[in-house]
């Protein structure tokens, strides 16, 4: 791979849009204010201001909550509690490669249903659930990973109705919602979920920084409570230090301020990401995200993916197939993670994946 890699490929911001100064504040204010509860261990449900004040952001009390290291913890900490082997699973099609591979190292059934341009495809499920009742629906609602696309207030209505004639969970896996760049702000389904069908998880990762590894689950306190038992044998309490520095960094404003220098960052990146493809690739098909990370891209059919990730490697530009997304297919489908890539660098990227597809369809062409 070449030198001067333009990378496409992870879902993580450039280190220009970290707010480094503020998380250094922070953490001065986390072991002036509190050292003594920074360097414990303290307990599994994290750190309990931080606790308190996830709480407060989503109008529940404080024993519906449980900060874990990461959102990844807490979706393993969920599945493990909630799934059995040969339990149904339903998730979205595509989806989180790391979703599938929890899901699938568990023994669930996991059973893929398509995803549009607003969301699930509803109808389809509908048929899943004529013919069985999933433990868990799995449901990326804002600027879904790896698609970009968003979950319509009709279809989260639809989702809660269903989830509650039918009996199963839907898990709300948002770590994007706050990263929205245009349209309209759409409610979360637990502020809607009159019952308690929505377990809902978070992150810090993508509205601070990825390195800080500070998640969290809302759900019913009593599937909280058994959770908690779970993480004290996993890990005896999470990282206290990133919590308390987290807490310190939500308190003084710096989120807000941090969301709002990632929010301006992206908009300009998917802008010019979409200008670069209708330029370099006119042949791609893409829906451009209204937030988020990522973009999902469709090359026409028959186009080889696989061959195109070396392709592109030779000419340093880097992405993920479409098929880690997937249980089957999307052989000629991508992701582009647009959040690492600084705007000027876009169109060069844009530019050596148009040139190592090509190189392809010269290569077939002499074939």
């Amino acid at each position: 791979m070449a030198n001067d890699t333009i990378s496409f490929a992870r879902g993580a911001p450039s280190l220009d849009i970290v707010d480094t100064d503020g998380l250094s504040a922070a953490a001065t204010r986390a072991f002036t204010n509190d050292p003594g509860g920074a360097t414990a261990y303290g307990t599994s449900i994290g750190y309990v201001p931080l606790r308190r004040w996830i709480a407060s952001e989503h109008d529940v009390d404080e024993s519906h909550v449980l900060v874990t290291n990461g959102s990844m913890q807490a979706d393993a900490f969920l599945f493990k509690a909630l799934v059995s082997p040969g339990d149904v699973v339903a998730v979205e099609k595509p989806t989180y490669d790391r979703t599938l591979l929890n899901l699938t190292e568990l023994g669930a059934d996991v059973r893929m249903v398509s995803l549009q341009t607003d969301g699930i495809d509803t109808a389809e499920l509908r048929e899943l659930l004529a013919q069985t009742t999933p433990k868990l629906v799995h449901i990326i609602p804002n600027f879904q990973n790896p698609a970009g696309y968003t979950l319509s207030l009709a279809k989260r209505k639809e989702l809660l109705a269903l989830a509650a004639e039918h009996g199963f969970t839907v898990f709300e896996d948002d770590p994007y919602r706050y990263i929205r760049f245009s349209g309209e702000t759409l409610p979360t389904m637990l502020s809607m979920d009159e019952g308690e069908s929505v377990v809902y998880a978070s992150s810090y990762s993508k509205t601070v920084c990825p390195g800080i590894r500070v998640g969290y689950l809302v759900g019913p306190p009593a599937l909280i409570a058994q959770i908690s038992k779970l993480a004290t044998n996993t890990y005896i309490s999470p990282n206290m230090v990133a919590q308390s520095i987290v807490y310190e960094f939500c308190k003084e404003g710096a989120i807000d301020r941090s969301i709002a220098t990632v929010k301006a960052a992206l908009a300009e990146r998917v802008e010019a990401l979409t200008a670069a493809l209708d330029r370099h690739l006119p042949e791609a098909r893409y829906t451009p995200p209204e937030g988020g990370y990522f973009m999902w891209v469709q090359l026409p059919e028959g186009s080889d993916v696989d061959a195109l990730l070396h392709a592109a490697k030779e000419r340093g530009v880097a992405f993920v197939k479409g098929s880690d997304f997937l249980l089957e297919g999307g052989g000629n489908a991508l992701r582009l993670a647009y959040s690492g890539v600084t705007a000027d660098r876009i169109d060069e990227g844009i530019k050596r994946l148009a040139t190592a597809y090509r190189s392809l369809s010269s290569t077939a062409a002499a074939v």
